[in-house]
């Protein structure tokens, strides 16, 4: 515990991190009947194997279509075996856990570090973001979700409100769960123009403020007034980015805010649409297809600050998805930040067919 502290403030490092130790940790108790200060490099290569097959399945694989929450007796720490790539990442994280053991003066050595480092094979690299011509056929799934019953409409404006906030506003999965409607605000120009910006607190708790475009402010009107709320977001309103679609308040009466994993499902269901309808158009669209079905919410992320620097200087790209702080003096800079506000409502557009 006193090792992830020093991830307090990035909570999905926190959250992979933790997860990592807790598998461990579990599979030397539960399994392998050593203490984790009693771990060899050869216990590592067992539990290396044992990672890309945790056996027996039933005690370590959840075995229900869901992923259960932890208080459940369904819970397990693992979805399924883990690929190669993931293999890595663990064993990456758990290097960096044994490292940290050893300076703490908990272990006198790193068995890790005997482990051989395997070359990444660069055969085939799967670019981590939508071409456009990818990302208008996502667009074309959201834009023809069935609308028939007061559900599916109140489900397609979701998912239309939620790939408009992934897009427009470039923000990571952990930003938009943790984001309210009152973080939209308002501010008047020395040109008289009044400006809309979302406030976030994004990787290491920066806070930075990401334009909010004229497309993403009337996209936002239109996912409000599907739920009968005001077309604009009021100062300090704690209601979450995303609204449940059943009411699920929270203690203090409001809807509860959606999880890291519920939003990454909803974007895998999307991506995962699109890939079948594009398979049954044929198979010269398989190739698109298959790359299409792995994107995630961060590839949507990545998606934006591509196609954002087509048209935009790319320090103001920089500057919207929060890569580098800008220093202190950045909040007098506001005719940079009207001209940064200006250059992303007329370059960076998503272009909804229906309105």
């Amino acid at each position: 515990m006193a090792w992830l502290a020093r991830y307090h403030q990035s909570p999905a490092t926190l959250a992979s991190y933790r997860k990592e130790a807790e598998r461990l940790l579990l599979w030397c108790v539960l399994q392998h009947g050593k203490a984790l200060s009693d771990l060899t490099h050869e216990d590592f290569l067992v539990y290396e194997r044992f990672l890309a097959d945790p056996q027996p399945a039933e005690r370590w694989v959840m075995q229900v279509a869901r992923k259960a929450a932890r208080a459940s007796p369904h819970w397990r720490p693992f979805a399924g075996p883990l690929d190669r790539s993931s293999q890595r990442q663990a064993m990456s994280i758990l290097n960096s856990l044994f490292n940290w053991l050893v300076q703490a003066g908990y272990l006198a050595g790193n068995p890790l570090a005997l482990r051989r480092r395997k070359a990444v094979v660069p055969a085939r690299q799967v670019s981590r973001f939508l071409p456009h011509e990818h990302w208008a056929q996502v667009r074309s799934t959201i834009e023809n979700l069935p609308v028939d019953t007061p559900r599916q409409k109140l489900t397609a404006a979701r998912l239309r409100w939620l790939f408009s906030l992934l897009y427009l506003a470039g923000l990571r999965i952990s930003e938009l769960a943790g984001s309210r409607m009152g973080d939209f605000h308002a501010r008047r120009s020395s040109d008289g123009r009044q400006r809309w910006w979302l406030a976030v607190h994004g990787k290491g708790d920066k806070p930075r403020v990401i334009p909010a475009t004229d497309e993403l402010m009337a996209e936002l009107a239109r996912y409000r007034q599907a739920h009968g709320l005001s077309g604009q977001p009021q100062e300090g309103e704690e209601r979450p980015l995303l609204l449940p679609l059943i009411a699920c308040p929270a203690p203090a009466g409001l809807p509860r805010a959606m999880s890291r994993s519920a939003i990454h499902g909803m974007v895998k269901q999307v991506v995962q649409l699109t890939a079948q309808r594009l398979r049954s158009a044929g198979d010269q669209h398989e190739g698109a297809a298959r790359h299409i079905e792995q994107a995630s919410a961060h590839w949507l992320r990545h998606t934006a600050g591509t196609h954002q620097s087509d048209g935009m200087d790319l320090k103001m790209v920089r500057d919207n998805l929060g890569h580098a702080n800008i220093a202190t003096t950045s909040i007098y800079l506001h005719t940079e930040d009207d001209a940064r506000h200006d250059a992303t409502s007329d370059a960076h557009r998503l272009g909804w067919a229906r309105s």
